[in-house]
């Protein structure tokens, strides 16, 4: 009957084991995902400030006016205010995302330490039942 109720033990043990790392697995797929996100977001960023400037580097390529007027195409009006709105946009977005990167890592964290826990409890209770097979077999014998 012990040994029915350490086998049981063993199991749950186990069944808990492969459960944490399916769950360990999952986060570091999402946490995979997080990174590309962020990455695109980056991206997008970019992106979005080469085009901003581009199109007033344009205009004031083609308006004497403004060359006139303005020593630099990032001295025109709404130059900065668009490139900061662009900026705080994303920036919201690429903070969320690393809160949820945040998160992952936390989850994993956790669950990488209660997996340490289980793997240490379980290779302690099969070495006590190998010590002690190992002790009936010699007083077995004697």
């Amino acid at each position: 009957m012990a040994i029915a109720n350490l086998h049981e033990t063993l199991l749950a043990y186990t069944m808990r084991k492969n459960a944490l790392q399916l769950d360990i697995a999952e986060a570091q797929s999402r946490k995979a995902l997080a990174v590309a996100q962020r990455a695109d977001n980056n991206s997008l960023l970019s992106h979005g400030k080469v085009e901003i400037r581009n199109r007033y580097k344009a205009m004031y390529d083609e308006d004497e006016a403004l060359q006139a007027q303005y020593k630099d195409y990032t001295e025109i009006p709404d130059f900065e205010s668009e490139i900061d709105k662009i900026t705080a946009q994303l920036t919201d977005e690429l903070n969320d995302i690393a809160e949820w990167e945040t998160q992952i890592d936390n989850q994993i964290t956790t669950d990488s330490a209660e997996l340490e826990e289980i793997n240490a409890y379980m290779d302690s209770m099969k070495n006590m039942l190998s010590s002690n097979i190992q002790e009936d077999f010699k007083h077995g014998l004697n």
